[in-house]
């Protein structure tokens, strides 16, 4: 009989074992078995706690979010103007641990996935969804509201791009290049794109599922 008070500590355990082994292998082709053995539990306790590899796999993806919710809120948080906001969001985006091999790893395999998995789609369009959210915070009192919505897509489009950049191992760069060239893309659009008098809004943070 498993002891009182271990399920949190177990489930939390197969979802980094579950991002670890994804990985490793660089694709979702791994069993419970593997994800079992990864945590030091039995496969048979990690069907009981998740019923399947698939929603083992959706309870990661979470977990990531969940992770970037946490760090966006607090980063934001000690943003003191629209601009340092901005710049709370890029770097968090690649905070040590989410641009770490086997996490970028994971979110390809995971965007690979959503070509067949609705909601494995699903999560992934809240995550682009927040991230625009995000960076809207900081660029629309920056500039008109439809220049800072394009700044903000093409400033997710980067950080996008340097992920996939990152998990083929192409070139990668270091967290603090990554963060530079998106930082310099920004300045660069809101050079020209000055603020109009009564232009700009807020909205409010918001990374990971509500």
């Amino acid at each position: 009989m498993p002891k009182v008070g271990m399920e949190p500590v177990r489930r939390k355990a197969l979802v980094d074992a579950a991002l670890r082994a994804i990985g490793h292998h660089g694709s979702l082709a791994v069993t419970m078995s593997e994800i079992a053995r990864e945590a030091g539990v039995s496969p048979a306790l990690a069907h009981h706690y998740f019923g399947s590899k698939d929603q083992l796999l959706i309870a990661t993806i979470r977990n990531l979010l969940q992770a970037l919710h946490r760090d966006a809120a607090e980063a934001l948080r000690r943003a003191q103007t629209p601009r340092e906001r901005v710049s709370a969001v890029i770097r968090v985006s690649f905070h040590a641990d989410q641009f770490a091999p086997e996490t970028t790893a994971a979110w390809l395999a995971f965007y690979s996935e959503a070509q067949r998995s609705e909601e494995v789609r699903r999560l992934l369009a809240l995550y682009a969804r927040r991230l625009h959210s995000n960076l809207m915070s900081g660029l629309a009192p920056l500039c008109p509201t439809d220049d800072a919505s394009r700044v903000a897509d093409g400033a997710a489009a980067m950080i996008d791009g340097l992920y996939i950049r990152q998990s083929l191992k192409a070139a990668p760069l270091s967290i603090e290049a990554s963060v530079a060239l998106v930082e310099d893309y920004v300045a660069g659009q809101l050079a020209i794109h000055p603020p109009l008098e009564g232009e700009g809004r807020t909205a409010g943070p918001g990374w990971g599922e509500r």
